[in-house]
């Protein structure tokens, strides 16, 4: 009996250990997106997917068929967005890293934008998961992708001196 259990417990390992070299990598990038640190330097991040891949391997076991990759994804999503409604009271005050491509938007932005366009997640799923209307997921996303393709345009600086012409 214990040595089936020990080589049930060094398969688990193996197992575990293929899924996290094979999807750390897309999972870290996803958490430094979420958080909008640079990629070099991204403690949050990093401490992000930490926790989401211990609770993935915490219930390795009970997956029964399910996808580790979903299960590893949804509670880096619920995660982010639990730390982000507790430590910034659900606005959002973090201040981003300057080259972060998703630092101009609010944590919800950023992490609807990042569950559908870059894991490809259908609004359904990203509603539910997120407790939201799938029509507020849509709206949120169209906002926050069209904030990032056509950002504010600076103000224009105002000349010493200038006269204005009466209109």
């Amino acid at each position: 009996m214990r040595d089936r259990q020990v080589s049930q417990g060094a398969r688990r390992a193996r197992e575990f250990e293929a899924f996290v070299a094979g999807a750390a990598g897309r999972l870290l990038h996803a958490a430094t997106l979420l958080t909008a640190e640079a990629t070099d330097d991204n403690p949050r991040a990093r401490r992000l997917l930490t926790l989401s891949l211990a609770h993935t391997y915490a219930s390795w076991d009970r997956l029964r068929g399910e996808d580790p990759y979903d299960r590893a994804r949804q509670y880096l999503a619920s995660r982010f967005a639990r730390a982000a409604w507790h430590q910034y009271g659900g606005l959002g005050r973090a201040r981003p890293h300057p080259d972060s491509p998703l630092g101009a938007l609010a944590p919800q932005e950023r992490l609807i934008v990042v569950l559908r366009l870059y894991e490809g997640v259908a609004e359904e799923q990203a509603a539910a998961l997120l407790g939201l209307p799938t029509e507020r997921v849509r709206t949120i996303c169209e906002r926050a992708t069209a904030r990032l393709l056509h950002p504010p345009r600076p103000p224009v600086p105002k000349v010493a001196g200038a006269k204005v012409a009466p209109s």
